[in-house]
This record gives structure tokens, C-alpha cells and sequence, in this order.
């Protein structure tokens, strides 16, 4: 998630409150997010679940200030926890909502939403559905035409998943893709794409955190950039799981509950499970008023050009914006080479991703209410409604979102992350430390749903951690820089994993929105694949790059196991 108190861990190690509280409740600091992710999978519901999550937190919190710290155990103090507890929760959501990151990104969502109701309302979508419906002839195409089309939009991970679904829905439901793969398709071009781009809105953070991590080892003299290069080839779980998609699209085999609802899909073309006898269908409510005008001329321009316009201002936002952040040194150096490759990441990776593409979302859909109007397809009066009705879809997310967030902060000053990480600093033998690290990352990241805090929690324990071991194996520098180089890509890697299946995580959340594929259906389709590349990555990546078999060797071995792995327990999808 977007927090940017997540970026201030490494110069601080978390809160003196966070450290008593980890060593006050040791493992029951664990009991916010797993009761968030138990009750989603055993209720169904998110809001629910996610609700449960915070008040537990919050709870803890209250019990840490009122019974530990009194020391006494008497009626009042557990009646003043309890009461406490829910004003807690307010005090949490306010602070999600305050936050200026988090403003930008719900003005953001909503702006997009608005949108994306704009051009369907022109016909834009279904015309653009169309177009690749000439160039898709079957479920293959259509499913690496989505995965395509989330490989260009790889600058940032919100914006390809709320623009990627939407376009290409009606395209996956003319070839009967279910609605649980297509939202895998999405949620994997998003995060694990922008994770390893050299351009994007997590640049920055990434970058930042290999320096200040060098720093507290007392080494200043190296590129941060040029090690998180280095890093890309040994980032598995990202480039495995890319591929995988496309395998499964070729091979037409899948297995576990996505083999399932494809079968529903193609056999009966219900690409979304059926709902429940007397509930309420939202989504196809939703198509009904979006639906374009009879007798109106339904264009690709209507969505292609608005999408050009959201997309170019957000490129040159990025720009703009990330320069505008830029002093001293750095300045200078980009006034003298505006354009060169070391200008644009880091300027990308300063811009404030939340506040430019609202910007963006904001003046594409003026752009899409004067086309509308101009070609007749509804006046000002209806546009607005549109535009409105697009917000009105997204609350449902931002409600989710808002918990999320709050569940986050929660078990950030419980410190659930402190006592996790905790487990790490015991001595490990050289070879098993790269994996473990790569699966307490992933074990983080899924608990409390976003890669950005588990990258600042992570980084500056694991590279004094891994320089250490190295020290103590005697390692000469060429081996030690190769040794940190792999312990860095696990931290990196396996905090994109939590943020691509966890259900409390906002990209989890936005792929199933965007998708229109009920969440915990999303989430439970989706874990079995990710934990099967995750498992990969661990045995088959990590753990050989760490015994010094090189990574040019290991990494197209992963590409064919993965395909003789799918032949092996995937079934034929007909």
C-alpha cells in the first residue's frame, strides 16, 4: 500500500510503541491480519473480515494502555478497552483517509471510475472490445491480448489494473474466460510488471531503500540503481509468474479452483458464478445504465482517445512532478540531460504517483464528456450523471481500501512486523539465508497486504544480515556483492507476493473491482497459482542461485519446469 510512514521504517526501525507492544504480546500481534484472512475465507465477506482484523487490532492497542500498563486486570479497565477499542477504529480510518497519499488514491480511483462509466456510456469499451474481437480468435488470444496490454501499461500498478479490466471485460466474456481468470491475468501484469520496471512509481522506493540499507553497513560509494539492475534477472517470483500466465494460455491447462470455474465458463457461459437466489446482481444493474444509447455510432475513438489522454498526461505528470521534487545536485544534473535515462527514473520514482494520476483521470474524463457532447452521444446534464454514476461503483472498493489501510497501520504499531522479522536474526548458514528471507518476505507481505511496508521492514534487516554472514564465510568482494545482490532481489520479490494474493491487499482489491469478480473468488482461485510460482522461485530459484549455479542457467530451467509442471497436474481447458 501507499503509505509513506512506510518509507520512514529504515531511518527509525519503527516506534518505540511498536517495539514494546511486539515484545508485550509476541505472537498474538499476529492476530489482527490472521483473523482478517481466516474470516474472509470462512464468511465470504471482506467488509466483514476486514472489520473483525481492525477491531482485534485495536483492541490489543487498547489493551496495551489500559490493563498492561495499569497493571490491573479489573472490570473497568476491560469495559474502557472495549470502548476504547471501536474509538480506535474510527481514529485509524481517519488518519487512512487523511493521509495525503492515500487522499490522492481514492480521489484517484474515483476519478478513473468516473471514467471508465464515461466510456462505456459512449460506446468506447464495446467498440474497443470489438476491434480486438477481430484480431482474437479464440480464448488464447484473448488472454494474451490482456496480458499484452498490461505489459504497456507498466509505469504504475493502479493504473494499468483500473485501465486494463475494464477495456478488455467484454472481450474475455465474448470468449467465456471466467471472471476469476481474467482477474488473475490483470492482478499479475500489475504489480509484478511495475515491481521490476526501470520506470515506474516503485522505483523510487526501491531504490532508496538498497542505498539507505548500504548506508547502515557503512558503505556510501555504490549505485542503488545500478544493484536493483542487477537484481532483475533473480526477481523469480515476477518474471515466473509473467510467464505463467502465458503458459496457461497456450497450453489451455489449468488446475485447483481456476480449473473449475474455467469449466463453468466454457461449458455453461456463466463467466461469473451464479448469484445467490433473491441477491441483488450490481454488476449487471451497472451494465444496464452504462449501456450506449440505441442508434448512436459507437467508436474506438470514444475509449482510445481518452485512455491516450489519461495515459500521456500521467507519463508527463510523472515527469513534471518527480522534477519539481528534485534539489540540489540531482537538479542540476537533470536540467543538463532532461531526457536521459538516468533523468527519467529519478524523476519517476519522486513523482507523487497518487496526486498525478488523478490529475490525469481528471482532465481525460472533461476530454470524454466534450466528445460525447460534441458527437451528440448525451448532453452535459447526462454526462455529468455518467460521470458521477462511475463514482458511486468504486465505494464499495474504497470502503475496502479504507479497512485495508487501517488493518495496515494497526498491526504496524502492534508490531507484528518486528516480531516476524525477529525470528530472522538467529545465525543461518549462507546458502539457506536468500530463501528465508524470500519467505519471510512473502509470509509478511500476505499478512499485512502491501509490498511497499514490507520492503521498508525488510531491507534494512536483511542486508546487514546478509553482509554479516558474508563477513563470517570469509566471502572475497566480487562473491559479496553477488551474495547481497540475491538477498536484496528475495526482499523485492517476495513483497510482491502477499501484494498479488493476499485479500487485504489494494491491488487483490482492485483486480477484483476492476475485474467485476467477486473478491474472495479472486483471492481463492488465484493462491493456489501463486503459491505453486511461489514455491518455484523458493526450491528451484533461490535456493541453486545461493549454491552458485548461475542465474542464466536457473531462470529458463524455472520456464521449462513451470511447462512440464503444468503439463503434469493442469488439465486441458475444452
Amino acid at each position: 500500500m501507499r503509505l509513506l510512514l512506510f518509507i520512514s521504517l529504515p531511518f527509525f526501525c519503527l516506534a518505540n510503541e511498536a517495539s514494546s507492544n511486539a515484545n508485550l504480546f509476541g505472537i498474538f500481534t499476529l492476530v489482527p491480519p490472521l483473523v482478517a484472512i481466516a474470516l474472509a475465507f470462512i464468511t465470504k465477506d471482506v467488509i466483514l473480515s476486514l472489520f473483525a482484523g481492525v477491531l482485534s487490532g485495536t483492541f490489543l492497542l487498547s489493551l496495551s494502555s489500559n490493563v498492561f500498563k495499569e497493571q490491573t486486570l479489573g472490570f473497568l479497565n476491560f469495559y474502557n478497552t472495549t470502548i476504547e477499542s471501536f474509538s480506535k477504529i474510527i481514529f485509524y480510518i481517519l488518519q487512512s483517509t487523511s493521509d495525503p497519499v492515500n487522499a490522492g488514491i481514492i480521489l484517484q480511483i474515483l476519478c478513473i471510475g468516473g471514467l471508465v462509466a464515461l466510456i462505456t456510456k459512449m460506446g468506447g469499451a464495446k467498440a474497443v472490445a470489438l476491434k480486438f474481437a477481430k484480431r482474437a480468435k479464440s480464448a488464447v488470444s484473448a488472454q494474451v491480448n490482456t496480458w499484452f496490454l498490461g505489459l504497456l501499461i507498466f509505469f504504475d500498478d493502479y493504473a494499468n489494473l483500473l485501465i486494463v479490466g475494464p477495456i478488455m471485460r467484454p472481450l474475455a466474456d465474448k470468449f467465456k474466460i471466467s471472471r476469476e481468470k481474467f482477474a488473475f491475468i490483470i492482478d499479475s501484469t500489475a504489480a509484478p510488471v511495475a515491481g521490476i520496471a526501470v520506470i515506474s512509481t516503485w522505483i523510487g522506493l526501491e531504490v532508496s531503500l538498497i542505498k539507505t540499507a548500504y548506508e547502515h553497513i557503512g558503505i556510501n560509494n555504490i549505485s542503488a540503481f545500478g544493484i536493483f539492475l542487477e537484481t532483475i534477472p533473480y526477481r523469480f517470483y515476477n518474471i515466473l509468474m509473467l510467464f505463467f500466465v502465458v503458459a496457461t494460455a497456450f497450453m489451455k491447462r489449468e488446475f485447483g479452483p481456476m480449473y473449475e470455474a474455467e469449466m463453468r465458463a466454457r461449458t455453461t457461459g456463466q463467466v461469473a458464478p451464479i448469484v445467490k437466489s433473491g441477491a441483488l446482481d450490481t454488476a449487471e444493474l451497472e451494465d444496464q445504465f452504462l449501456a450506449p444509447k440505441e442508434g448512436i455510432k459507437i467508436g474506438a475513438f470514444n475509449a482510445i482517445f481518452p485512455i491516450f489522454v489519461l495515459i500521456l498526461l500521467a507519463l508527463l505528470g510523472f515527469y513534471f512532478n518527480g522534477l519539481g521534487a528534485l534539489s540540489g545536485k540531482e537538479l542540476e544534473n537533470a536540467n543538463a540531460n532532461p531526457l536521459s535515462f538516468e533523468t527519467l527514473r529519478i524523476v519517476f520514482g519522486k513523482a507523487d504517483s497518487s496526486v498525478v494520476l488523478f490529475q490525469a483521470a481528471l482532465f481525460a474524463a472533461i476530454v470524454a464528456i466534450f466528445i460525447g457532447v460534441y458527437r451528440k452521444i448525451f448532453n452535459i446534464k447526462e454526462a455529468i450523471e455518467t460521470w458521477i454514476y462511475g463514482w458511486k461503483t468504486m465505494i464499495f472498493t474504497i470502503v475496502l481500501l479504507l479497512l485495508a489501510w487501517s488493518l495496515s497501520s494497526i498491526v504496524k504499531d502492534l508490531g507484528t512486523s518486528l516480531f516476524i522479522s525477529s525470528l530472522l536474526a538467529d545465525k543461518l548458514p549462507d546458502y539457506i539465508l536468500p530463501a528465508t528471507i524470500f519467505a519471510f518476505a512473502s509470509a509478511t507481505s500476505f499478512a499485512i497486504g502491501t509490498s511497499y511496508g514490507t520492503m521498508g521492514i525488510l531491507m534494512p534487516l536483511a542486508v546487514p544480515l546478509a553482509y554479516k554472514i558474508a563477513q563470517l564465510n570469509g566471502m572475497d568482494a566480487n562473491s559479496m556483492h553477488h551474495y547481497m545482490v540475491i538477498n536484496i532481489s528475495c526482499v523485492l520479490t517476495g513483497a510482491i507476493f502477499g501484494n498479488h494474493c493476499s485479500p487485504i491487499a489494494d491491488n487483490v482489491i482492485l483486480s477484483s473491482m476492476s475485474a467485476k469478480c467477486d473478491h474472495i473468488e479472486h483471492v481463492r482461485t488465484q493462491i493456489p497459482y501463486a503459491l505453486f510460482i511461489c514455491a518455484i522461485s523458493l526450491i528451484a530459484g533461490y535456493l541453486p542461485v545461493s549454491l552458485g549455479i548461475s542465474v542464466w542457467f536457473v531462470l529458463p530451467f524455472n520456464l521449462i519446469f513451470i511447462v512440464l509442471l503444468l503439463r503434469l497436474i493442469g488439465k486441458k481447458v475444452s
